[in-house]
C-alpha cells in the first residue's frame, strides 16, 4: 500500500492514538540513551570503572542504535507493522527487566544494549510510520514533532537521571521506565492495527555483522588511542576495513540492509551531513557538561541535571515551532540562525574555568538547544525532498544510522580529547574548540547545497 493510500484509509482518530503511542515509546527509549550521562559520574565511583569504560553505558547505547537502525527498514516491509511494534516494545521491556537486578557493570551494560537494539529499531520505525500515515501537505510538521522526540527525548533524559539520582539510586532509571512501557505495550496489542502488506524480503545477517564488527572496534579504537596507540590504529584500519566491504556488499545486494545508494542524492547526502554534524554537537555537549560540572565544580548530580533542564525545555518550544515555519519558508533563516546561536553560546564553553558561574553555563547551553532545534527538524525535513515513497524506510533507516553513529563516535573522540591534557578543564576546552569546528563544518555544507542543489529538489 503506498504512502498516500495508507493516509487516505486511515482514521485520523485511530492515526492520532497510533501516532500517540509511537511518540511516547520513542520518547521514553531516546531519554533512556542518555540517562546515563548524568548517572556516569555516580557510577563510575560506585562501581570503581574508569571513566573510559563507564560512558560506554552512553556510547554503547547510541553505538547500537545506530548499528540496527538500518535493520529497522527491512523489519517494516518483512513483517507486519504491529508484530513489529509489539515485539521491539518487548525487547525494550525485556532490557529494562535486566537492568532493574543488574549488580554488576558488565550485567548493566548488557541491560543498556538490549534496551539499545529495540531503541535503533523503534526509532526509525515510528518516523517511517508518521511520515507514511499522514498526508504529503503535513510532512514538514510531522517531521517537526518526530524532531522534537528525536531532540527533546535526549535532552531531558540527564535532567530527568539527575533529579533522580539526588533521592534514589541509578536503578530506578529502570525501575520508573518499566511501568509505562509495559502500559504503552498494553494499550499497543489492543489499538495498533495492520495498515502493511508483509513482502518477501531477506534480511542479510552478514551485513548486520559486519557493520556491528566495523562500527566497533572502529568506535573502539578511539577510546585506547591514549594508552594503546599501535593496537588502536590496527583496530581502526580493521574496524574501517570491514565497514567498506559492509557497504560494497549493500550496492551490490538486491535487498540491502542499508540502501547506500541514496547517497549519492545530493540533496539527501548533503542535508544527512548536516544532521550528523549537529546532532554531534548536541550529544557531545550534553555528554561532557554534567562530568564537567560534577566532577570540576563539584556540584550534586540534581544541579548538574537542572543545568540543562532550560536547554531542554526550549529545544522543545522551538521544535514545534520550526517545523510549521519551514513548511511556510523553507530551512534557509532556520538553519543560518541555528548555526549562529551555537557558534554565540560556545563562547562560555571554550573559554571554560572552575570558576565559570552555573548561570552561565545553563544559559549558554540552553541558546545552544535553541540552535540545535533551529536546524535539526529543517535538515531532517529537507533530507527527505527528493526521497520517493518506496525509498521513506530505507532513507530513514540510513538517515538515522549516519546520525547515530557520529553522535557514538562524538562522544567517545569528544571524552578521549578531554582526558588528553592533564587538566579536565584544558581537555573540556578542546573538546568544545572541535564542537565550534564541527558546526562551521555544518554552515559550510549547508551553503554547498543551497548553491548547487536547490534548484534540483
Amino acid at each position: 500500500m503506498s504512502q498516500l493510500s495508507i493516509s487516505k484509509t486511515i482514521d485520523p482518530k485511530k492515526r492520532t492514538l497510533i501516532a500517540a503511542l509511537l511518540l511516547i515509546s520513542s520518547f521514553i527509549s531516546l531519554a533512556s540513551q542518555t540517562m546515563m550521562i548524568t548517572a556516569v559520574p555516580v557510577i563510575q565511583h560506585t562501581m570503581h570503572v574508569e571513566l573510559n569504560s563507564a560512558q560506554w553505558l552512553t556510547t554503547g547505547y547510541t553505538l547500537l542504535v545506530g548499528i540496527v537502525t538500518p535493520l529497522s527498514s527491512n523489519l517494516y516491509e518483512k513483517y507486519k507493522n504491529r508484530t513489529v511494534f509489539l515485539t521491539t516494545l518487548g525487547t525494550f521491556i525485556a532490557g529494562t527487566i535486566l537492568g532493574c537486578f543488574a549488580q554488576s557493570f558488565i550485567v548493566l551494560l548488557l541491560a543498556r544494549c538490549i534496551q539499545a537494539l529495540a531503541s535503533g529499531i523503534l526509532m526509525s520505525f515510528q518516523m517511517t510510520t508518521m511520515i507514511s500515515i499522514y498526508p504529503l501537505e503535513k510532512r514538514g510538521s510531522v517531521l517537526g514533532i518526530s524532531s522534537l522526540i528525536v531532540a527533546f527525548g535526549p535532552a531531558i533524559g540527564p535532567t530527568f537521571a539527575g533529579v533522580l539520582l539526588n533521592y534514589l539510586n541509578w536503578h530506578y532509571l529502570f525501575y520508573l521506565v518499566l511501568p509505562i512501557m509495559v502500559i504503552i505495550w498494553i494499550l499497543g496489542f489492543f489499538i495498533f492495527p495492520n495498515y502493511t502488506t508483509p513482502q518477501d524480503i531477506k534480511i542479510d545477517f552478514l551485513s548486520v555483522i559486519l557493520s556491528l564488527t566495523g562500527s566497533s572496534l572502529a568506535l573502539f579504537s578511539l577510546t585506547i588511542l591514549m594508552t594503546q596507540t599501535l593496537l588502536a590504529l590496527a583496530l581502526l584500519i580493521i574496524g574501517l576495513a570491514i565497514l567498506v566491504i559492509f557497504v560494497r556488499r549493500q550496492l551490490k545486494l538486491k535487498q540491502p540492509m542499508l540502501k547506500v545508494d541514496l547517497f549519492k542524492k545530493p540533496s539527501f547526502r548533503l542535508l544527512t551531513l548536516v544532521g550528523m554534524l549537529v546532532f554531534m554537537v548536541l550529544l557531545g555537549t550534553e555528554q561532557l557538561l554534567p562530568i564537567f560540572t560534577v566532577n570540576v565544580l563539584g556540584i550534586s548530580s540534581m544541579a548538574s541535571g537542572l543545568i540543562l533542564l532550560p536547554g531542554a525545555v526550549l529545544n522543545a518550544l522551538f521544535a514545534v515551532f520550526v517545523g510549521r515555519y519551514y513548511d511556510r519558508h523553507g530551512p534557509k533563516l532556520l538553519i543560518f540562525l541555528g548555526v549562529f546561536l551555537i557558534l554565540a553560546a560556545s563562547i562560555p564553553f571554550v573559554f571554560i574555568t572552575k570558576n565559570s558561574p552555573v548561570w552561565l553555563l545553563t544559559t549558554a547551553y540552553a541558546i545552544r538547544m535553541i540552535g540545535n532545534a533551529l536546524v535539526i527538524s529543517p535538515a531532517l525535513s529537507e533530507t527527505f525532498v527528493n526521497i520517493l515513497p518506496n525509498e521513506i524506510s530505507h532513507a530513514t533507516a540510513l538517515n538515522n544510522t549516519l546520525r547515530q553513529v557520529a553522535a557514538a563516535v562524538a562522544n567517545t573522540f569528544l571524552i578521549v580529547i578531554a582526558g588528553i591534557p592533564s587538566s579536565f578543564i584544558t581537555g573540556m576546552r578542546l573538546a568544545m574548540w572541535v564542537t565550534v569546528c564541527l558546526t562551521i563544518l555544518l554552515l559550510v555544507l549547508f551553503v554547498i547545497y543551497l548553491k548547487r542543489f536547490k534548484k534540483e529538489v
